[in-house]
């Protein structure tokens, strides 16, 4: 695709689980559960939900982040443990 994503948010499903990916695109939604932190990524094809284990490194990185902001983020696809049946990644 390019150097700053290599999929969009509205592409990946579980196909796509165990590949790195690269996405780009503005934060909609951020809710930090303690031992993680939920980000939801939209660009204009689509949203994927980013998580991210806290630790020293990642909650300062998160501390300031805020909805609307653009990020870059770079990880491997996992599969989430409770599904939403009406998403449509999950059906994929």
């Amino acid at each position: 695709m390019n150097e700053y994503r290599t999929n969009t948010c509205g592409e990946l499903n579980i196909k796509d689980v165990g590949e790195s990916v690269k996405l780009a695109g503005w934060i909609s939604k951020i809710r930090n559960l303690g031992g993680m932190t939920f980000i939801d990524l939209r660009d204009e094809f689509g949203i994927t939900q980013i998580v991210i284990q806290n630790n020293e490194k990642t909650e300062n990185m998160c501390k300031n982040l805020t909805t609307e902001a653009c990020i870059k983020v770079e990880g491997k696809v996992v599969e989430r443990a409770s599904k939403n049946d009406k998403m449509k990644t999950r059906r994929n």
